[in-house]
């Protein structure tokens, strides 16, 4: 009668595949912010895991090879040993916590063979594999597999690998303690069964986790975030110390540094490397790390072979990034242009159009002007016509947007229009300019309640203007210097639109001032969405095959804050502005920028003019010179960082999209002999 061969898997066994099962688990789960919080609560259940799991039977530690942890009878653990161990296993959790350690980690295999045999009389080997037992049992084979373990993991920037040898020291000082069996300790310095100390080796480490935890706090005002995420990894962490405990004692604490290299190799994503070649070497490495795990194991362990199921954590992603690889390609073969060429182009194409469809003369732009707005152009339309010629201005007819803009205002008068910006300017923290032009002299001046410094707002418009004496009316208005934006136009009761750009409210001359700054502002940038929004959108004049990968194909689409509510989280702006001074109301005010809810009047900020902020070729970097680096070297600006949702304002993000520090899966296309 035929028997499966699963029908009794040894406990040797099973140990070794809940400890590979729960260490991939808490790899792919682990992240800077919640590391250290994670090892702490890992630590804090680990007594209690090892209560609820039970604990290993000493018949089945002597019926599977080495005695527990290396121990004929484990001695009691001295104060100094606990100690010692426990600022072994924080020191590694710091080096973890800042991304060191990961590529050297496999180097601690030979290092702890070379200990082992010096320290033992009777290191057990297993010889049930001519291919794996120079990778397991010999020196020079374990240092070989470090080795090209190593080198796939390798960015090759050397400036910070000579601090893993801190990290690097720490563990095998570690497995050191823990695995002299024969040897003789000092009087203080004893080897132990950590199973036997697990609880006040947990009470120590979590003393130093929380010491630690605090010193950051204080220092760095580090914030732990998503509780959940951290409760699932400390669980999974627990687990993994118990069952790699569990293993070790039935076989030898190598299989921790081979289990971890594992982890650590086959959790690499695929999708993420820039060669194929590269992502071939951590399949290849992640299976060497596994045949080392399964054959340090006993070879009473006589199902140990199904561990080889474990080698699809790897070739799982490898093969579904190949396949994806191929249906790029397969795809890009109809198309002779690169999606990103293709959005250049008709990019270029469409400008072009705009600016052949230009007025050449007033008469064609006056005419123009009247078909698109059924109203003859404003007094001294004919000067600025002549201004923007001269100044060669490309546009001449499409200011669509500045058209907007007005539009709420001709329901007032000019006498209305000025008291209003009389009495926002007047209004207390307003925080405005109030800038008057004067026809005769070309000159504009421009004054605040408190301020001195306008960031150069009053030179770049004299500079402007300084031709255009007599032209132009007397003007004043209204400029704010912030980088965020000020106005939003509540719409009428008996209108849905969101653009707030044709809308007035109930007393056409009523506004409110809020103070918002340091807040979430995304409930107020939205208030007037419609309750139905609409997904309709306009189709691109030549439609781009992008091949599922996010270029942007509709600007004005995807600009619109009410169809976008996953926008929420993604600015500094909506989560929490450094300024925020909202005035609600119809009160024409120039800003540099404002989303497409806000009704701002946008023109170029005075930066434009600075020699400081004009692009200078002779500063750039030869392309040879370039390394794939990236640094945000100006201030944290963006938004206040009052909590950790600074790791979500759009600079910090786009620092960490190009450093891929969350480890995703992004798609890039590539062209390949033209294709």
């Amino acid at each position: 009668m035929w028997k499966s061969p699963f029908g009794h898997i040894d406990p040797i066994t099973t140990s070794t595949a809940a400890a590979l099962l729960c260490s991939v688990f808490t790899q792919r789960l682990a992240s800077r912010q919640s590391e250290l919080w994670s090892e702490t609560l890992g630590w804090l259940l680990l007594p209690i895991v090892f209560r609820v799991v039970g604990r290993r039977k000493q018949d089945d530690s002597k019926t599977w090879g080495e005695a527990p942890l290396g121990n004929p009878e484990p001695q009691p653990a001295t104060a100094a040993s606990l100690w010692l161990v426990a600022l072994s296993i924080v020191t590694f959790c710091i080096f973890r916590a800042e991304g060191f350690m990961i590529a050297f980690f496999p180097i601690l295999t030979p290092l702890l063979l070379v200990a082992q045999r010096y320290l033992r009389s009777d290191v057990r080997t297993s010889a049930d594999s001519r291919i794996f037992s120079p990778f397991v049992n010999t020196v020079w084979g374990t240092a070989v597999a470090a080795l090209f373990v190593i080198l796939t993991m390798l960015d090759w920037d050397f400036r910070w690998y000579t601090l893993l040898i801190i990290p690097a020291a720490a563990l095998l000082v570690l497995f050191d303690v823990l695995t002299s069996g024969n040897i003789k300790g000092s009087r203080f310095i004893q080897p132990f069964d950590v199973e036997q100390a697990i609880v006040p080796l947990a009470v120590r480490v979590i003393i130093l986790l929380a010491i630690l935890l605090g010193v950051e706090k204080v220092a760095f005002d580090f914030a732990t975030s998503e509780p959940l995420m951290t409760l699932t990894l400390g669980l999974a962490k627990a687990l993994t110390w118990h069952f790699i405990i569990q293993t070790a004692r039935n076989s030898s604490w190598r299989t921790v540094t081979t289990t971890a290299t594992f982890s650590i190799i086959s959790t690499l994503d695929p999708f993420t490397q820039t060669l194929g070649a590269q992502a071939l070497s951590h399949v290849l490495a992640s299976l060497l790390a596994l045949g080392q795990v399964i054959h340090i194991l006993p070879r009473q362990a006589a199902t140990k072979w199904a561990l080889w199921v474990f080698s699809l954590a790897s070739l799982v992603p490898y093969i579904a990034n190949t396949i994806a690889i191929q249906t790029a390609q397969s795809s890009l073969v109809h198309s002779q242009e690169h999606p990103i060429a293709a959005l250049i182009h008709n990019a270029k194409a469409d400008f072009e159009s705009l600016v052949k469809r230009q007025s050449r003369n007033y008469t064609a732009a006056h005419n123009e002007y009247r078909r698109r707005y059924a109203v003859n152009p404003p007094t001294g339309f004919k000067a600025w016509f002549e201004y923007a010629t001269l100044h060669q201005s490309p546009i001449i007819d499409d200011f669509d947007q500045l058209y907007e803009s007005i539009s709420p205002l001709w329901k007032l008068s000019g006498k209305e229009i000025q008291g209003i910006m009389n009495r926002v300017y007047e209004t207390s923290d307003s925080d405005l300019w109030l800038c008057t032009f004067t026809s005769e002299e070309a000159q504009t001046n421009c004054t605040h309640p408190y301020r001195i410094a306008d960031r150069n707002i009053q030179n770049y418009l004299n500079e402007l203007f300084e031709n255009l004496r007599g032209v132009f009316p007397d003007v004043k208005f209204l400029i704010n210097h912030l980088d965020e934006p000020r106005v939003m136009v509540p719409p009428s009761p008996k209108e849905d639109s969101h653009s707030g750009l044709n809308r007035t409210t109930k007393a056409l001359t009523d506004f409110t001032l809020a103070h918002m700054g340091g807040q979430p502002v995304w409930d107020k940038l939205t208030k007037f969405c419609p309750a139905e929004k609409t997904t309709r959108r306009a189709e691109p004049n030549h439609p781009v095959q992008t091949y599922d990968i996010p270029f942007v194909t509709d600007l004005p689409g995807t600009m619109d804050l009410c169809s976008h509510p996953e926008y929420r989280s993604l600015n500094g702006l909506a989560l929490s502005p450094t300024s925020f001074k909202l005035i609600e109301g119809l009160v024409p005010v120039l800003s540099c920028g404002a989303p497409s809810t806000m009704s701002d009047f946008l023109y170029p900020p005075a930066a434009y003019i600075e020699p400081g902020f004009r692009y200078d070729e002779a500063g750039d970097v030869e392309w040879d010179a370039k390394r794939n680096n990236l640094y945000w070297a100006g201030s944290t600006t963006g938004g206040y960082a009052g909590d950790d949702k600074w790791r979500y304002y759009h600079r910090q993000r786009f620092v960490m999209l190009a450093q891929n520090l969350e480890r995703r899966a992004y798609y890039y296309l590539s062209e390949v002999g033209g294709v």
